[in-house]
């Protein structure tokens, strides 16, 4: 079974379609291409990735899907269209004959309106992804979380993935914080068929990026999903605000050293090739 990196980005800053990204930031504003990630992967033995949108465009989505093509390691991609025009169920249809798309992800922790994935104007891009068989993305903060419920309860046959275990708020690490976040992840495990990425979780943090901090938050995700529906992930680069590509990895080995090894090989590889169909 291929060790497999569930979730990474490349971007090139002057395409101009990452209103998140902040300006002039050392880390994050340059560009990422594959020549960068391939020291970190041998050092890793990655051997596949999942190439993830950045921006909320579709012209970024091509830009991926063509560094897919010249990238044998880049296995699947997924990208974006615009739920709110349902004329671009063409484009999707368009982006799914191709042999490594995978799916979307509207960028919901960044739209204003908390409801907006219950609008009704755009569901039909959550029928269309279930008639394509495609994936979904679920990008969002704990505040998500009861809606997130509601969707993947209403599409009960869409494939959908919760990124960055959604996020829970690391930096404001309360007893209320940390039941109100598990609750709602144990509702997700237990009444709908998503997977959950285990990435994303540094740069929530402080700064205190250990082993200490973070294991209560990866065991509760563990424990809710199973390890056959957990699959790593390195948020690279964007996991550079906090560290190096392979120092996430050893962490990431470190917080899952009481599992059996299949249940492991599932985490680092095995989940993501059986969702994404790699």
């Amino acid at each position: 079974m291929a060790l497999v990196d569930a979730h990474q980005h490349f971007w090139h800053p002057a395409r101009n379609d990452y209103p998140w990204m902040p300006p002039a930031d050392p880390v994050l504003t340059k560009p990422y291409t594959p020549s960068n990630l391939t020291n970190a992967l041998q050092a890793t033995g990655i051997q596949q990735t999942v190439l993830v949108q950045a921006a909320p465009t579709v012209a970024e989505t091509d830009y991926l899907l063509g560094i897919a093509d010249a990238t044998p390691y880049v296995a699947k991609v997924v990208g974006w269209i615009n739920f709110e025009d349902p004329s671009q169920l063409e484009t999707l249809k368009r982006f799914s004959a191709h042999p490594k798309f995978a799916g979307v992800r509207p960028m919901i922790q960044d739209i204003p309106d908390e409801n907006w994935m219950l609008r009704e104007d755009v569901q039909w891009a959550f029928q269309a992804i279930i008639d394509l068989d495609l994936t979904f993305d679920c990008l969002g903060f704990p505040q998500h979380l009861n809606n997130f419920h509601t969707l993947l309860t209403r599409y009960a046959d869409m494939r959908a993935v919760i990124d960055h275990c959604m996020k829970p708020l690391l930096r404001e690490p309360g007893t209320e914080n940390f039941q109100l976040w598990s609750h709602g992840m144990t509702r997700l495990a237990e009444d709908t068929n998503a997977y959950c990425k285990l990435s994303g979780l540094i740069t929530e943090t402080d700064g205190d990026w250990s082993a200490r901090t973070l294991r209560p938050y990866t065991d509760h995700v563990i424990a809710a999903f199973g390890a056959e529906r957990i699959m790593w992930g390195s948020d690279w680069p964007v996991a550079r605000l906090r560290c190096e590509y392979e120092q996430w990895h050893r962490l990431a080995l470190e917080l899952t050293d009481t599992l059996a090894s299949s249940e492991r090989s599932s985490i680092f590889g095995g989940t993501a090739t059986t969702f994404y169909r790699i």
